[in-house]
């Protein structure tokens, strides 16, 4: 039993809407209509018990995760049958609000069976749901299904069978969790032109290029300066997205200097730090987005891929 981790995921404006009803009898909606009921305003004060239960998921249901609640609106009306609540619950995290928003229809619906239940316990809670969820990764994110890609290890040890090359065989298991076909690997030294040589090769066959090794600083890791004469437009946002997301595990991540772009035949090469953690952590970044970007490099529909 775990929560899900979300550390890697982008902090983005979300929103998710629920509703629900509660069916009562018609001589307590008469009460409720007149200000009959005892205890005060049902409709206002369930709203209110609606904001209330928003904030407070995280201590109710083990695996959700306490985020910061920006906006909630929570409206009561009453129906024929009974009271009808809508939730709105609005932030800007790393994940979504569908358990707020229902939590929030949820209890402002108990409240309403709270304040009622002097009078009946003919009372019915039902068709609690989430109608709505924007801004989350469903919304801008692809996987890479129908993309073929290449993998490419650039380390002198792993070259010369002195080490285990474990970031690029990982690295090709996440892309193929991702749904993409991965049609080329090949581990090769710390070289400009082997690897300008097999990146170019690589990229006649893929869709994507993703290489692994040589972006630090020190005075063997060229593959930036490899790549560069290959890239006729830089992405600027993949490398920077990664140092960035990289900093919550480690600030030694602004060292590195991971590049990504379009080549020439309008493929795209992602250079990945060597680490396996490193390179693991970066993809995720932005994995979700390579579809998007390969479309517009080839002038093609965003996010269709022919």
């Amino acid at each position: 039993m775990r929560m899900v981790d979300v550390s890697w995921k982008f902090e983005t404006g979300r929103e998710a809407e629920a509703v629900g009803k509660i069916r009562l009898p018609c001589q307590v909606i008469d009460m409720i209509k007149s200000g009959g009921v005892e205890k005060g305003d049902v409709l206002k004060v369930s709203e209110i018990a609606g904001i209330m239960a928003a904030k407070r998921v995280a201590e109710l249901l083990p695996f959700c995760h306490p985020i910061p609640v920006d906006r909630v609106e929570v409206k009561a009306t009453l129906v024929d049958d009974g009271v009808a609540v809508r939730a709105k619950v609005f932030g800007v995290w790393r994940t979504g609000y569908e358990m707020e928003a229902m939590m929030a229809v949820s209890v402002a619906l108990l409240n309403v069976y709270d304040m009622c239940k002097p009078y009946t316990d003919n009372m019915v809670i039902e068709e609690v749901r989430l109608v709505s969820k924007e801004g989350g990764k469903s919304d801008w994110g692809e996987d890479l299904e129908g993309l073929k890609v290449s993998v490419v290890t650039i380390s002198d040890s792993a070259s010369a069978g002195t080490a285990e090359d474990v970031s690029g065989k990982e690295l090709i298991k996440a892309l193929e969790k991702a749904k993409a076909a991965v049609v080329g690997y090949k581990v090769i030294p710390d070289d400009v032109e082997r690897i300008r040589e097999t990146v170019a090769q690589f990229a006649e066959i893929s869709d994507v290029v993703v290489t692994t090794g040589g972006t630090g600083l020190s005075p063997k890791d060229v593959t930036p300066e490899a790549l560069s004469t290959l890239i006729v437009k830089e992405i600027k946002g993949f490398g920077e997205a990664m140092r960035i997301m990289g900093v919550k595990a480690t600030p030694r991540a602004l060292l590195s200097r991971t590049v990504s772009g379009v080549l020439g035949n309008g493929s795209l090469v992602v250079a990945l730090p060597g680490s396996v953690k490193g390179a693991l952590e970066s993809l995720a970044i932005v994995i979700h987005l390579i579809k998007h970007a390969l479309s517009m490099a080839r002038g093609e529909r965003h996010g269709h891929i022919r």
